[in-house]
């Protein structure tokens, strides 16, 4: 009798709910298509896009958007749910979290994680890229996955050191977008990592000498 083979799987850490898809979601659509299980991890609720309106409201808004947003690529998500504003603090006050992290990791065993890149000027993409890098120091797996780094806010990359992957997203590039107008409540504030988006995804795809592409940085 056979065992059945088990799927690749593969995980995309996201400090916001959106940044996967911004950073990403051409690859992650990719990766569905070919028969392997993605799964995006949302860390902060996101309440800081709007101060104005209940913390409860939002977060129930983002999170929904996600749902929509996956459901389009194909992917699955979870939920870190770690407050926008005291997000670093409350992570290492918390040590459950880190521990249910590795727990899902080792569990779930994936070729790949994505994360964020560590010259990203926001604050929480810095810190959910250096949590990224001691979880990977923690894992108790062999092999360790592969970790890679994508872009939202810097518009410039000089980690010309690390290898680079690119990944035509052509074919899938229609269906990124789609799961970006999933994202109704951050209209505003996904106007420049549009722009940037598809400054860069021409930019990549003429390298790889396609339309579209992503490019990420090995840094594991």
């Amino acid at each position: 009798m056979q065992l059945a083979k088990r799927k690749e799987s593969i995980l995309v850490f996201s400090a916001h709910s959106d940044d996967f898809v911004l950073g990403a979601g051409g690859t992650i659509a990719n990766y569905v298509t070919e028969g392997k299980k993605v799964r995006a991890i949302i860390f902060t609720r996101g309440e800081m896009s709007h101060p104005w309106l209940k913390e409860k409201f939002i977060f129930k808004v983002r999170s929904k958007e996600t749902v929509e947003a996956c459901k389009v690529l194909g992917c699955e998500t979870s939920q870190v749910d770690l407050k926008e504003a005291s997000f670093a603090g409350d992570y290492r006050k918390n040590p459950k979290v880190e521990k249910e992290l590795l727990e899902l990791i080792e569990r779930i065993r994936p070729s790949k994680i994505f994360t964020h890149s560590p010259e990203d000027p926001h604050p929480l993409h810095k810190e959910v890229h250096k949590i990224t890098l001691e979880l990977y120091d923690k894992l108790k797996i062999s092999p360790k996955p592969e970790v890679y780094t994508y872009s939202i806010w810097n518009p410039l990359s000089f980690k010309t050191d690390y290898p680079q992957l690119y990944v035509n997203v052509t074919k899938n590039f229609g269906l990124k977008l789609k799961a970006l107008n999933t994202f109704r409540s951050q209209k505003i504030h996904i106007a420049y990592p549009m722009i940037n988006l598809f400054l860069h995804s021409l930019k990549y795809g003429f390298k790889i000498r396609t339309w579209f592409g992503e490019r990420f940085f090995r840094v594991k």
